[in-house]
């Protein structure tokens, strides 16, 4: 658990954690549709995309503009990503990044089928399916246990010598919980140690780490917007021997060049603002070493402290008991082993609809998000889980038990008020 003073100065490096400019006080859990931002990533940003440069001139801003881009590469790769080799892409969006990876690998690569799972955000099981269809492959689905979570015995059960390429996503943007990346990719190996092996780390990657090359992983994606950072940009690691498949790029530049048209500068520099944070925190709390030491300790205060955070909001602590222990209250998904758990929670109340719910919680000054089987991109996900939806609550290492607190202090209330007559499934 962080220190008060800590606590302080890490919620001051944040902005709007307590209130909406427009509206007021407000408690912002809704953290996995888009994170809090880092005051210093949005800063540093606008004040990149005031200036006109080019980054592919000689003068000095344009060199300048060539060494953030380039630490900005090295910081994602290296940094987050663990990778000593490798190739990064830069996309719009994480979801276009993961398009352009399974249609790299699916166009180029023979086989007969490829897997993925039914809790895969739409962006990573869509890009499967549609490739499949295209392709003209078998379209392969692992099913996700009673509990949520995707075993190594599933995924390996639908791999065989004809399989191109295996997705799995490395925790649920519902449940939260944790994928056993390792055990599953061990398992796949034992069947083809030549597939493809690509993970959507949207939801994981401001809760958790990788390492890519330990793991043997062909692509991982992430979205800046999800974690401290800003819209507009999504990054992903591409193996060398994935780099090397044709794709998208200008025919005289290196075959495994991945980063096409100008490169945006400030994308990296407000990434990097990310990263230096996390690497801060990391050596507050006692790490040394190299920025991917520092980096791999500040990751490891936030897990503890969401880990804190957690089983706070499920188990209570102060003088509001946690969801687990109210009456009329459901958590859905519900691993006890809460180190296979990063900070999101689906619940519901009983007698109330979803929607219902979350504009309750609203009027209540408490942002949180309903994921229900009428959306596009909750249906396959809450039925594999055998519901209808979820409230979809997800705080942030920011936040503090006091948080924690009033939330369970609403939920009690919503608990024993009279709900609208439409009732949730």
């Amino acid at each position: 658990m962080f220190s008060l003073s800590l606590s302080a100065e890490i919620r001051s490096r944040f902005a709007c954690v307590d209130e909406d400019p427009d509206y007021g006080t407000r408690l912002f859990f809704d953290n996995s549709g888009g994170s809090l931002r880092l005051k210093e990533a949005i800063r540093i940003k606008e004040a990149i995309d005031l200036l006109p440069d080019c980054p592919e001139r000689q003068h000095r801003r344009a060199l300048d503009f060539q060494e953030l881009i380039a630490k900005g590469i090295q910081d994602v790769l290296g940094t987050v990503f663990g990778a000593g080799s490798g190739k990064l892409m830069v996309e719009q969006s994480a979801s276009q990044a993961m398009f352009q990876v399974v249609a790299a690998i699916m166009e180029n690569v023979g086989g007969g089928n490829a897997v993925t799972t039914n809790v895969e955000h739409p962006s990573a099981y869509d890009a499967v399916k549609f490739y499949c269809e295209k392709t003209q492959r078998a379209f392969r689905v692992a099913a996700a246990d009673r509990d949520g979570f995707v075993t190594p015995q599933s995924v390996a059960a639908l791999v065989d010598e004809q399989t191109v390429l295996v997705s799995v996503i490395a925790s649920s943007n519902i449940s939260g919980n944790i994928m056993d990346l390792p055990g599953i990719i061990r398992a796949i190996r034992a069947k083809n140690p030549n597939v493809y092996i690509i993970t959507d780390a949207v939801q994981h990657m401001p809760h958790g780490t990788l390492d890519v090359e330990a793991l043997g992983i062909d692509a991982a994606n992430f979205a800046p917007y999800k974690f401290f950072g800003g819209r507009g940009v999504g990054f992903a690691y591409l193996s060398p021997r994935l780099a090397r498949l044709p794709h998208h790029r200008l025919l005289d530049k290196p075959e495994d060049t991945w980063i096409l048209g100008t490169p945006t500068p400030s994308v990296f520099a407000s990434f990097s603002a990310v990263i230096d944070y996390v690497c801060w925190l990391g050596k507050t709390c006692g790490g040394q070493g190299s920025r991917r030491d520092l980096y791999l300790s500040g990751m490891h205060a936030i897990e503890e402290q969401e880990r804190f955070l957690l089983h706070r909001l499920l188990e209570g602590g102060g003088e509001m008991p946690g969801l687990r222990h109210q009456p009329k209250v459901r958590v859905y998904a519900d691993t006890p082993d809460l180190s296979r758990r990063d900070l999101i929670v689906a619940m519901g109340i009983e007698g109330w609809d979803f929607e219902a719910l979350r504009l309750a919680y609203e009027r209540a000054g408490v942002v949180v998000y309903e994921r229900v089987n009428s959306s596009i991109y909750s249906r396959r996900i809450v039925e594999a889980l055998g519901l209808s939806g979820a409230l979809r609550v997800s705080p942030l290492h920011c936040h503090t038990a006091e948080d924690i607190d009033r939330f369970l202090a609403v939920t009690a209330e919503l608990a024993d008020a009279a709900p609208p007559h439409v009732l949730a499934k």
